[in-house]
């Protein structure tokens, strides 16, 4: 007889939308531990810029998927996957609902969707690539991929030139977009009932707070933070390309005023928020919540339906 499958939570949105304080008062009411998505909160030593839960969050709930990895070592799609569905099982071992938070898509669609077997790697291709992004820019070559598989693109950030490589890597080598591939051959998540549910404040109050989140982060030392991380990892450290780092490193090097890297990173952020959502609006049978995570009618929406899921409804 087969085994009933264990409820999961998915809880998704854009930037500064308010996962965490939702996550974590599900989590407290509903017996939960959290499993992070993001895909720069995995490293450690990368505090202020990821806008990880606070020390005191964690000890409210346990949080897994944080400071997995340091800085310089490589955390793919599916390591995050692997380590994630460990985590997952060893939760619902526990007799506790797994709740998985984060606005990182790629990452939430290998981990439940799987992944898709990958063609051979061309280290000349890839070499060719990297020296386009040296001598043309990161911008060119997102413009490459957004011309090989548009919804890559819209899930990638400009900056994030070894992901964009990547990508572009996989649609030539199988000459088909990378997201296409994803639909076949994929070890899916299974043995779960999955409730997603989705934060969607109104365009103007999110803006509000991704403006004021990333003025914070500098004001909280984001530059200084970032000055450690290059000192110890090198300039050329692939989570320094992630939104805020960028930008702080570009003050470091003189390219920017301080100033000019808050509105930079502000400007980033908001068009980070769009991608997500049109990226997370593909999602199937998302329940949406129009609002903040630490709205009134938000939370009372989500328990409801978190309710309604576990009963089997």
């Amino acid at each position: 007889m087969k085994e009933p499958d264990h409820p999961l939570i998915v809880l998704v949105g854009p930037t500064a939308s308010g996962k965490t304080s939702l996550a974590i008062h599900l989590a407290e009411e509903f017996n939960g531990e959290i499993v992070s998505c993001d895909s720069v909160a995995v490293y450690r030593e990368m505090e202020i810029g990821t806008a990880k839960p606070s020390q005191e969050e964690r000890a409210l709930v346990l949080h897994h998927m944080i400071d997995i990895a340091w800085p310089d070592e490589p955390c793919t799609a599916g390591d995050y996957s692997r380590q994630a569905r460990e985590a997952l099982s060893g939760i619902t071992g526990r007799g506790r609902l797994p709740i998985v938070a984060g606005g990182t898509g790629l990452y939430l669609r290998s981990l439940i969707d799987g992944l898709f077997p990958s063609p051979p790697t061309h280290p000349d291709r890839r070499e060719r690539l990297r020296t386009l992004a040296t001598t043309r820019g990161a911008v060119y070559l997102h413009r490459m991929l957004t011309r090989l598989d548009r919804v890559a693109a819209e899930a990638i950030h400009v900056n994030d030139v070894p992901k964009v490589i990547r990508a572009i890597e996989v649609s030539l080598a199988a000459s088909q977009p990378l997201t296409k591939q994803w639909e076949k051959g994929r070890d899916k998540l299974t043995g779960y009932r999955i409730l997603r549910l989705g934060l969607n404040p109104p365009r103007t109050r999110l803006y509000e707070r991704i403006n004021q989140r990333a003025a914070a982060m500098f004001d909280r030392g984001l530059i200084e933070e970032t000055a450690r991380l290059i000192e110890r990892y090198g300039d050329d450290c692939r989570p320094l390309t992630s939104l805020g780092y960028a930008e702080a490193s570009a003050v470091i090097r003189n390219e920017f005023t301080r100033e000019e890297a808050v509105a930079q990173a502000q400007q980033g952020h908001r068009n980070y928020a769009k991608r997500q959502l049109t990226w997370f609006r593909r999602e199937p049978d998302m329940h949406w919540l129009p609002g903040c995570g630490g709205d009134d009618d938000v939370l009372q929406q989500a328990r409801e339906l978190v309710v309604q899921h576990l009963n089997g409804k």
